[in-house]
């Protein structure tokens, strides 16, 4: 679940730090820039873990600060394919469900991911009119006696693999010129998208809700 990378980067230390220890103020401007921010191709980024190596610290004309190129090794958030996690229903909708484990919540389960045969209906946990809007899933298990609804209600504790994930390079970039005409308002309405999304899957045995397989 958690990979140590190794990384590069030239860091800017303001000359009001330099009473401090070089390394205390790089790890610092490090976890700056980095903590909870997600490195396209990477993934998210949590804590340094530890710096390699210093070379040579620059201070150019016009910049009081001193600038060092580091290499280092970040403890980043980026599961491996098949791996089994696990998380919290967040909500349901037509998407699937959507998981959080904590610190990360694009996480989705698709419906075709889902224990089978699976339908999403109104939420009876809630029970209020203002909420009939709250969905959730039910997976249909079939037993001798009959079907019996099984419902992924948010909040629930639940095991899922991990199938594949999405990279979305989000950084800025300027219109077009044909868009920059057209686009301003409704684009100032659209949902941003998630830089890295993981997708999972509970179609075998072991997989949902940790309630379906403790409980006898």
């Amino acid at each position: 679940m958690f990979v140590l990378v190794e990384m590069t980067d030239t860091v800017r230390i303001p000359p009001w730090q330099f009473e401090r220890k070089l390394n205390e103020s790089i790890a610092e401007e490090l976890n700056k820039k980095l903590a909870n921010k997600v490195v396209y191709n990477v993934g998210l980024c949590i804590c340094l873990y530890d710096i390699t190596k210093l070379e040579d610290s620059y201070i150019f004309p016009g910049d009081g600060a001193s600038h060092t190129k580091v290499h280092f090794r970040y403890v980043v958030f980026h599961p491996f394919l098949d791996e089994i996690l696990i998380g919290q229903i967040k909500s349901c909708s037509q998407d699937g469900v959507h998981v959080s484990i904590g610190f990360f919540d694009d996480i989705v389960i698709p419906p075709e991911s889902l224990q089978q045969p699976a339908k999403l209906l109104p939420s009876l946990t809630l029970g209020l009119a203002s909420d009939e809007a709250e969905q959730v899933w039910v997976w249909e298990y079939e037993t001798e006696e009959g079907a019996h609804d099984l419902y992924m209600d948010i909040g629930e504790e639940i095991r899922f693999r991990v199938v594949d994930e999405t990279f979305v390079d989000t950084s800025p970039t300027g219109p077009s010129s044909a868009e920059a005409s057209t686009s301003s308002a409704p684009e100032e309405g659209q949902k941003k998208e998630a830089p890295y999304t993981l997708v999972g899957s509970i179609s075998e045995p072991g997989l949902g809700l940790l309630s379906w397989w403790t409980n006898s």
